[in-house]
């Protein structure tokens, strides 16, 4: 699929075509990391976007100015067909959400634009229901630590017992609120240890979702 035509329909099923379709268009100067990121959480919000009738804005958390320079910036080529699907409205946010963005960018190690950014794009994925990493569209939990320790590396010392990461955040904005929903005098004698400090395994959505793809177009063919 050439990324000069519009990916029409595209359902969760089809996230990774978008991902492919961007890294393809990736801007010469782009870091590697930095657009894989970036691309796995587009590719994820725009499959969701269509699946769910809303324009991408809604599913990234970005005004529609800065999710266009964001795009133009790491993905130009990207630019013509995603624009459309982009739309123009005010980003409504949760207190939850605000406060996370909030916590994300004075933890960013650099106080930089890009920074900024991708600290609304994670403070409205954590809005999803899965691990933080699978609403990002990353490969693995790897990737998410590896983000953190490279844009939001303050935030990231602290993680020291290796939390899961939406777990840790939220226990971060409990703390500077000066309050906490734990109740449990330390993690060591927390009867729920798990929740906090277990596996956080799982597979790729955008995996699950190409597999899906393949199933559907196997079966269309047989």
């Amino acid at each position: 699929m050439s990324v000069q035509n519009s990916p029409e329909g595209f359902t969760i099923s089809s996230a990774r075509n978008v991902y492919s379709m961007l890294m393809e268009a990736k801007a010469p100067g782009t870091d590697t990391f930095d657009a894989h990121v970036i691309a796995c959480i587009l590719a994820m919000s725009f499959a969701e976007a269509k699946a769910e009738h809303i324009p991408l804005v809604d599913a990234v958390g970005l005004e529609a100015d800065q999710l266009t320079d964001l795009v133009e910036t790491c993905f130009p080529d990207a630019l013509a067909w995603l624009s459309r699907d982009i739309g123009r409205r005010d980003i409504a946010r949760s207190a939850d959400e605000a406060c996370l963005l909030d916590l994300l960018k004075s933890g960013a190690g650099r106080q930089t634009v890009f920074a900024h950014r991708l600290a609304a794009l994670v403070a409205r994925r954590a809005q999803r229901p899965n691990h933080l990493w699978q609403d990002l569209g990353l490969r693995h939990r790897g990737d998410l630590s590896d983000l953190m320790k490279r844009h939001f590396a303050p935030l990231a010392r602290r993680n020291s017992h290796d939390m899961k990461w939406k777990k840790f955040l939220y226990r971060m904005i409990c703390a500077d609120a000066a309050f906490s929903l734990c109740t449990a005098p330390s993690c060591g004698e927390c009867g729920d240890f798990e929740t906090c400090f277990g596996d956080e395994t799982g597979e790729s959505l955008l995996a699950r979702g190409r597999r899906a793809a393949d199933l559907h177009g196997s079966r269309s063919a047989a």
